[in-house]
């Protein structure tokens, strides 16, 4: 009787243990964890890892199968034209020639053979370019020469097909931006000046005109008219941060715009024609210009949705715009016949980057982030 009813040894209690449901088990420290950090951990995972996490147990199925994961990874699909290549670009530069792809990455500019009928790259670069002592800010590919700006203060030209290079020292300090047309480059610094180069015969390298622009010069370009070109700067002064500059002279010949304020740089220009301009900057607007009809107001203007800095835009000459965002790798297309965007990818996720830089070809977009370079595929279903 005593036996009977005497307490379970502790052996027999740890084989019921061991015969009972996992329920009954001791909970994992797992679920100590609040339930926005087992969130955000599962976050990083993969459509693919995200399913074999379901199928562990009930809890866990509960968990991954929340819309705030799957959202993500949607979106994903939606966006499936881009391809991502490569990592860790730092703040890349590009341009495009034919069947390459140029990208700058810090000090050198790497040349990349385009795959055929593909998104991809070949793995090893072609060329490379070097000769600046520090990062390359900016650079342009014109006529089989590329001319690129560093943070050395330092202006180098390259030929694609040769040996040939010459560098020389431009600005006191780092040249943000460069432009090459006619013979000539255009140069803006953070030394608050523009400067026009020669690159004839004999006088390659010999500075033509110095512009005061009392800011810092974020973007410039020439117009294809070869007669003047514009400048982009900080907009910490009293005046408009877009002005056109005569290319001969170094005179200033206008200034665009009246109602900037204070602090709304011009980051990228872009020239659709001698008298159609483009630009974008901090203030979070793009704005299309037509000279011939008012240098006081542009003539269409449209606003980043989420209130960010618009790091560099493109245009395909015709209906469309791309604009690259400061924030979270947003790439946004617009067309000018519209008010609103038509369609945004969101490229860099879970951390944050800025698109540094934006190219068109026929079939393809191409972003280049600090992360990695992203492809759009025009022709993919």
């Amino acid at each position: 009787m005593g036996r009977k009813g005497s307490p379970r040894s502790p052996q027999a209690e740890g084989g019921s243990r061991a015969a009972s449901p996992p329920s009954s088990s001791p909970p994992s420290p797992l679920w100590a964890l609040p339930e926005e950090l087992l969130l955000l951990i599962c976050s990083y995972l993969d459509a693919q890892a995200l399913g074999r996490l379901g199928q562990v147990c009930r809890r866990l199925r509960f968990l991954s199968s929340r819309d705030l994961l799957w959202r993500r990874i949607a979106r994903g699909c939606l966006n499936s034209g881009f391809t991502q290549l490569g990592t860790d670009l730092l703040m890349p530069w590009m341009e495009l020639d034919g069947e390459y792809l140029y990208l700058s990455q810090a000090e050198n500019i790497q040349a990349y053979r385009l795959c055929p009928d593909s998104t991809g790259l070949q793995r090893h670069p072609q060329a490379i370019f070097s000769g600046h002592q520090e990062d390359v800010c900016r650079f342009v590919l014109v006529n089989s020469h590329i001319v690129s700006g560093g943070g050395d203060g330092n202006i180098v030209l390259h030929k694609i097909h040769g040996s040939y290079s010459v560098k020389f020292s431009a600005h006191e300090q780092e040249v943000n931006c460069v432009d090459f047309q006619g013979g000539l480059i255009v140069s803006g610094s953070r030394d608050r000046t523009a400067k026009v180069w020669s690159l004839s015969a004999g006088r390659v390298g010999q500075c033509l005109h110095t512009v005061q622009t009392e800011d810092r010069v974020w973007s410039i370009a020439i117009s294809p008219l070869l007669s003047s070109f514009v400048t982009g700067t900080a907009c910490c002064g009293h005046t408009s941060p877009l002005r056109i500059w005569d290319l001969e002279s170094g005179q200033l010949l206008t200034c665009l715009g009246t109602d900037f304020h204070r602090g709304a740089g011009v980051l990228d220009v872009f020239y659709e024609t001698p008298s159609l301009l483009l630009s974008c900057g901090y203030d979070t607007y793009i704005r299309y210009w037509d000279i011939r009809t008012s240098t006081r107001k542009c003539v269409q203007e449209w606003e980043e949705p989420h209130d960010s800095a618009l790091y560099c835009i493109r245009s395909d000459k015709n209906h469309m715009i791309a604009s690259g965002s400061s924030y979270y790798g947003v790439v946004r297309l617009w067309d000018k016949r519209q008010t609103r965007c038509l369609q945004s990818f969101h490229l860099s996720s879970p951390t944050s980057s800025p698109v540094y830089c934006l190219r068109f070809s026929t079939t393809h977009l191409y972003a280049a982030l600090a992360s990695a370079l992203h492809v759009l595929d025009f022709t993919a279903p």
